[in-house]
């Protein structure tokens, strides 16, 4: 069933793809396509490929292959070159998978093809190939197909990568690297398909010809400036960061040579042990690196690098794939805070992964004992920082994007808002009109609110999860799940129940004391409501954050003051949402039964989830849960402070509460191995 659901689901994926395309009125699909089909395009008249408003940005065989096609009506080219795409895709995805490293089951394999179909179509290169109406899919394939056949089709393998090349030039990197690894003759063959299909293009075509390799460089300048974000080559980086002329051109040579040659070194060691598709991606990741422009559509090497694997420890083991997959189908700002400084990590996301896989990340060979064995994690030790920082980064992401989609009707959100009033008002306690009057009258209250308002919310979780982080990892768990689990609901009830605050409901004389009146008469309230969706106050996540807060401190703090503070936060949350008019008390309490939903998720995916069956005794699967909700107590009799902490728990040494006389993990007596002394970590291998 889940075989068949996973195919299903690449199913309805492509085909939503093809429908994004299609919908799309003519001039604004397929709009490199435009370029060369039509009533004018490029190739439809004598004049030069590369010049004019709608230039040819492909190489000079491309054109000659694609010249035939433009006799061909649009519509029914589009619709074909659509179809034909999600075919290309379909292959691509097919063929990567018979690329993996064995030994699999028959069964895995069928699996992984859905899997890399449905990643593939998901991904920025493919989306965007299917947008302009790319050819970029046929090199990748044909590039994969000439390595993986090498051995057995010599001379089919090298045609394959020339002609992939007389497509894309810098594809060319793979006729070294079979070279490399013992398949000289396909590197021959390789190297003389594309210089004869090159010289057929000069022949059909001098004058273009000249101008694509001579006066653009296989292609530089062409198309977006060379400096656009587009652009993940290391001369688009260079460029934009404000190197030009002689000495930006000298760097990049420099730097491509290097990672050119170290790359395409590693792919050949990748290969020689087995891991073809690896190879191929890491070499694909070198020649967008070195590209002059490397733009969306040409980095889909980048991708198929996810199946490089990274790490000692099982739990080491996401990050890479995850990162990938993130760079790959999110736009970069997604994966990094809206700051100056991250900007540019963002900005050059891909190039950053490609130059990773290219010449630094030490993938795992398969004849290593941590292929298939890697030194087990397990619940007792600190997840993997980086991947924590981009599951929360990317959360915060969607938590923003689902909150700004979420339904906005006026007249909904305000019905809502009137139901809400009328219900506190049967129950006498309708207080938010006049706190938020007292607030209004009183300044120095008013701005304290203010600032408790816009910058507690996030702070005092963040630091709170820092410091499980680093002090409680086994309680960290526990309490980031917890808080996703809530956060989640949150966003249900968003969805479910649109709901006005007391500042935007007209005629009832709430004051908005952190952005001042609202004009009642614009439809969309000026420019407060286009930021984002005003309309998500129930349930309250303020107060449900700091419910949160409080539950992790009252039990965890060593210090009776911070419990008591901890005890405050979410109370004195209450009374400043409402005080500067952004909830009703009804979302305060909508804010905490999310945050107990999601405590009471947290124990059952403890207990009966991946988590507990994984763990071993309940115990040890449910003891970040003890430590936080039980308050275990210490040996010192300290409260909030669990009794002691197995020893992969870096912070101190002990037993896990709850257990005693035994060990943990293994039920037995005797200590938990330690990490990396080459023996299971007790109680995980089950």
């Amino acid at each position: 069933m889940a075989l068949v659901a996973l195919w299903l689901l690449a199913l309805a994926l492509a085909a939503r793809q093809a429908a994004a395309v299609l919908r799309q009125p003519p001039g604004e699909r397929l709009v490199d396509l435009d370029a060369w089909i039509g009533e004018q395009g490029v190739l439809e008249v004598s004049g030069p490929l590369y010049e004019g408003d709608g230039a040819f940005t492909g190489t000079p065989f491309s054109g000659v292959v694609l010249g035939p096609l433009t006799d061909a009506a649009e519509q029914v080219l589009g619709v074909t070159w659509t179809f034909g795409t999600l075919l290309l895709v379909a292959a691509l995805g097919v063929v990567a998978v018979r690329a993996l490293p064995g030994p699999s089951t028959r069964l895995t394999r069928t699996a992984a093809a859905p899997v890399a179909i449905i990643l593939l179509v998901l991904s920025v290169p493919v989306r965007n190939t299917f947008h302009l109406g790319q050819t970029s899919i046929i090199p990748v394939l044909l590039a994969l197909c000439g390595l993986l056949y090498a051995a057995r089709l010599p001379r089919g393998a090298g045609a394959a990568v020339g002609l992939a090349a007389a497509l894309q030039p810098t594809v060319l990197l793979f006729a070294p690297l079979l070279w490399l690894t013992g398949r000289r003759r396909a590197a021959a063959v390789s190297v003389g398909v594309f210089g004869g299909c090159t010289a057929l293009a000069w022949a059909a075509l001098p004058s273009d010809s000249w101008t694509y390799w001579v006066h653009h460089v296989a292609g530089a300048g062409l198309g977006a400036p060379a400096d656009a974000t587009a652009n993940q080559s290391l001369h688009g980086l260079l460029l934009r960061l404000g190197l030009a002329g002689p000495v930006e051109i000298a760097l990049f040579v420099v730097l491509a040579g290097a990672v050119a040659v170290l790359g395409v070194r590693r792919a050949a060691r990748y290969a020689l042990d087995g891991q073809l598709l690896l190879a191929a991606a890491v070499t694909g990741c070198v020649a967008v690196a070195v590209s002059p422009t490397a733009w969306q559509h040409q980095q889909v090497w980048i991708l198929l690098a996810a199946v490089g694997r990274v790490g000692r420890r099982s739990g080491d083991r996401l990050v890479w794939p995850v990162f990938l997959v993130l760079v790959m189908t999110l736009d970069g700002t997604a994966l990094v805070p809206h700051i100056a400084v991250l900007t540019p990590l963002g900005e050059n996301a891909p190039l950053i992964a490609a130059l990773l896989a290219a010449c630094v990340l030490p993938f795992v060979s398969p004849r290593s004992p941590l292929w298939d064995a890697p030194e087990r994690s397990g619940p007792f030790s600190r997840p993997n920082l980086m991947l924590e920082l981009l599951l929360i980064r990317v959360g915060y992401w969607l938590y923003s994007l689902v909150r700004s989609l979420a339904p906005d009707g006026r007249d909904l959100a305000e019905s809502h808002g009137r139901r809400i009033l009328e219900i506190e008002d049967a129950l006498g306690i309708d207080v938010e009109h006049a706190l938020n009057h007292a607030v209004a009258r009183t300044p120095w209250l008013e701005s304290g609110m203010n600032a408790y308002y816009s910058g507690l919310h996030f702070l005092v979780p963040i630091v709170l999860l820092a410091w499980l982080y680093a002090r409680r990892p086994l309680a960290y768990r526990w309490a980031r799940t917890s808080l996703s689990f809530a956060t989640l609901l949150g966003l249900v009830g968003f969805w479910l129940y649109p709901l006005a605050p007391p500042r935007l409901m007209p005629g009832l004389g709430y004051i908005d004391t952190a952005h001042g009146p609202q004009d009642f008469d614009d439809p969309d309230f000026g420019v407060l409501t286009g930021i984002s969706n005003q309309y998500a106050a129930m349930p309250s996540l303020h107060v449900g954050w700091s419910l949160w807060c409080a539950v992790v401190v009252v039990r965890l703090a060593p210090n009776v003051w911070l419990r008591v503070l901890g005890a405050l936060h979410p109370l004195l949350t209450t009374v400043v949402v409402m005080g500067t008019a952004n909830h009703y008390l009804l979302d305060a309490v909508g804010g905490a039964v999310v945050v107990a939903a999601g405590v009471g998720l947290t124990l059952l995916w403890f207990r009966h989830g991946p988590a507990g069956r994984g763990a071993g005794p309940r115990e040890a699967a449910t003891e970040g849960v003890t430590e936080v909700v039980a308050g275990a107590r210490s040996r010192g009799g300290k409260p909030g402070v669990p009794a002691a902490r197995p020893a992969a728990d870096t912070a101190d040494g002990g037993a896990v509460p709850g257990v005693p006389a035994r060990n943990a993990a293994t039920g037995a007596g005797g200590a938990v191995p330690a990490e990396g002394d080459g023996s299971r970590r007790a109680g995980v291998a089950r």
